[in-house]
């Protein structure tokens, strides 16, 4: 009997976070609740790492990357300590990069299998983390080459959910690195939040926050309810799909799930990349746990929903709920001011016929966001200095920066229009500098 070597990073939903699978304890093996874990956990989102090794009935190897939301309380890698330094550290298996924390990293071998889930916010080209900076596609997929030149894997799966996510592989990934990524939409839509407050199904009445996405949700409640020894990734790929893009055949409100790399890992079982969960062996074939529309919510209005939820909750004419009328405000007037920024640069860069085309413009298919990344980090730090913290919101916008770029703008004439466009509330609050830093 072979062993799986598994690690896994898990963002936990706090009060001010939006987002995990319904069933957070199911989808993973059994066995791999009881072993040795490499945990990561954050303020906003509580996020763990781990890495462990338990006995399956498969042919090789496999390395479970699991980055995703769910509840867990623990961690050997918290608050400061999640990077995407680390991140990449611990894919590389790079004791020697690796800052805080336990310090334990991913040792794979030639015959491993990788399945990574990664699960947050998102916006073109980047995936959110619980710190800044943001983790950029063109990074990604350096650190994912590295791996492949290393031949510490033999296949790689990798599941994205976040608005925008298939940006992060568009144009980017090749085909030759023995890697399969499906990811909640495609580079130019938002993915969806489910199991919110109000909604039907409801969260449990303890939870004021969203407990789910589409793309989650479906994905995890069919792999807890087949054997993954008969389904393929194929199989999985096709029924996400359809839940996500057409949210069970209403055609609204949904994402298309996309596809990415190499195409020939699709034909094989569920189980070589997801372990097997001896309880599902009798379970009958192409059941899901949901079979009605869900009722979801955009993913960046997620806080919103939280905040909202908080307010009507708590006692009328206390300070608390004084406070939390007055973050909704706050939220919302950085949110237009934002929004506002970004159609002023337009403007003063490409004038006002010109402006909103040029900054919304989606690349065709098969092409990168942009092709100078570094200046995309550039343009995104010279905005945030003037005009912000782009928050989670924000990353809706890093199209606009990329844009900008894609049109040869120089860093002083982009400098000359974020100059006019200083925060004009409580400029402090929303300061890069004390938030969490710069999101490049």
């Amino acid at each position: 009997m072979n062993e799986v070597k598994y690690i896994s990073s898990k963002f936990t939903p706090t009060a001010s976070s939006f987002s995990c699978p319904k069933h957070p304890a199911k989808g993973l093996p059994p066995e791999a609740k009881s072993v040795d874990v490499l945990t990561v956990t954050a303020v906003r989102c509580q996020r763990r790492a781990y890495i462990t090794n338990f006995p399956v009935f498969s042919a090789v190897s496999v390395l479970f990357l699991f980055v995703s939301f769910l509840f867990t309380s623990f961690g050997d890698y918290t608050g400061d300590d999640i990077t995407v330094e680390n991140f990449f550290a611990v894919i590389l298996g790079d004791k020697n990069a690796v800052k805080g924390g336990s310090g334990k990293v991913v040792n794979s071998k030639p015959n491993d299998r990788i399945f990574i889930y990664y699960s947050d916010h998102g916006g073109p080209g980047v995936l959110g983390m619980p710190s800044t900076p943001y983790l950029y596609g063109k990074d990604f997929v350096d650190v994912l080459r590295k791996k492949h030149a290393s031949g510490t894997y033999k296949e790689m799966v990798i599941y994205v959910e976040a608005c925008e996510s298939g940006s992060v592989f568009e144009g980017l990934l090749p085909e030759d690195l023995n890697i399969y990524v499906t990811t909640a939409s495609s580079a130019d839509e938002s993915s969806w939040g489910t199991y919110c407050p109000g909604m039907d199904p409801p969260p449990p009445p303890e939870y004021i926050t969203c407990l789910g996405d589409l793309y989650s949700v479906a994905w995890l409640e069919d792999s807890e309810s087949h054997n993954l020894k008969k389904e393929t990734v194929e199989q999985q790929y096709q029924k996400v799909q359809f839940l996500s893009s057409s949210n069970y055949e209403t055609y609204n409100d949904g994402s298309h799930v996309m596809e990415y790399g190499n195409k020939s890992i699709k034909p094989e079982k569920l189980s070589l990349y997801q372990g097997f969960d001896p309880a599902t062996e009798n379970l009958p074939s192409n059941r899901i746990g949901f079979n009605h529309r869900m009722d979801v919510i955009d993913q960046r209005d997620a806080d919103l929903l939280f905040l909202w939820a908080k307010y009507k909750k708590l006692e009328a004419g206390t300070n608390k709920k004084a406070k939390t009328l007055q973050h909704i405000k706050n939220t919302l007037l950085h949110r237009e001011h934002l929004d506002g920024s970004i159609s002023f640069i337009g403007l003063v860069l490409f004038g006002p016929a010109k402006g909103p085309s040029t900054l919304k413009s989606v690349r065709d298919r098969g092409l990168p966001l942009v092709d100078d990344w570094d200046c995309l980090k550039s343009m995104v730090r010279l905005f945030e200095t003037h005009c912000g913290s782009l928050t989670q919101y924000g990353m809706k916008h890093m199209r606009a920066f990329a844009n900008i770029c894609n049109n040869n703008v120089s860093e002083e004439d982009m400098e000359e229009a974020t100059n006019q466009r200083t925060v004009p509330v409580r400029s402090a609050e929303w300061s890069p500098l004390n938030l969490r830093g710069f999101s490049a």
